[in-house]
């Protein structure tokens, strides 16, 4: 399955659902091990000279060499920020790429590809700032009612990934400080996908979480 998701966002690290890349097929959750304050500072950077270079013509000029796991494929989304407000999100859920080659992607995604908004121009990159979320594995959930379902959803804690009748929406975990009653983010994230709000309650929705490490410039 193959699918495009974009982030809305309410403020500082609060996103709201829309489309995500995502590939591959759903692997079961495991914890990842955190990023270490350089390769987080790498990333950064990295996400940063790929928005530069775009303008420049030119590829990210610091190396991975350095930073092996780095290499893994990883879920990851690319927020932009212009004075605090949403300039474009972009990721994917599902690992497709090395983690390093999804944050050049999705940054660039974020800052050219994010149908709500036109292309990033040169003169906001000054006003730019970067805020990466690294995603561990999703997981599939299974469960006989919508309350067994919610009983194993985390406020807070997980992000949520609903597919249904062809349609896909997520939400990365620091909406619940937006939507932090369990039924108001999932009918949110149903209609987020174009779908009604109580469809994820039907037998035949997918639902998956997973978590994320946030840091931003």
């Amino acid at each position: 399955m193959k699918a495009t998701f974009r982030h809305g966002h309410f403020r500082k690290t609060s996103y709201a659902g829309g489309n995500v890349n995502s590939a591959g097929e759903n692997s079961s959750s495991g914890a990842s091990k955190a990023l270490t304050g350089p390769e987080r500072e790498f990333l950064l950077q990295l996400a940063r000279e790929s928005l530069e270079g775009f303008f420049k013509r030119t590829s990210p000029s610091i190396s991975v060499a350095g930073y092996p796991t780095l290499g893994t494929k990883r879920g990851c989304f690319v927020t932009l920020l212009r004075r605090g407000a949403l300039r474009g999100c972009v990721g994917n859920v599902v690992p497709r790429l090395p983690l390093s080659l999804a944050v050049i992607e999705n940054a660039r995604s974020a800052a050219f590809n994010d149908s709500r908004f036109p292309p990033l121009e040169f003169c906001e990159l000054s006003e730019i700032a970067i805020e990466i979320s690294i995603l561990t594995n999703p997981m599939t959930l299974s469960g006989n009612s919508a309350g067994e379902l919610l009983g194993q959803i985390r406020p807070r804690l997980d992000g949520v990934l609903l597919e249904f009748a062809g349609r896909v929406s997520t939400y990365l975990p620091q909406v619940w400080e937006k939507l932090p009653g369990p039924v108001d983010f999932m009918n949110s994230l149903a209609q987020k996908a174009g779908l009604p709000a109580d469809s994820w309650q039907d037998p035949a929705a997918v639902i998956s979480v997973y978590q994320a490490e946030s840091f931003s410039e």
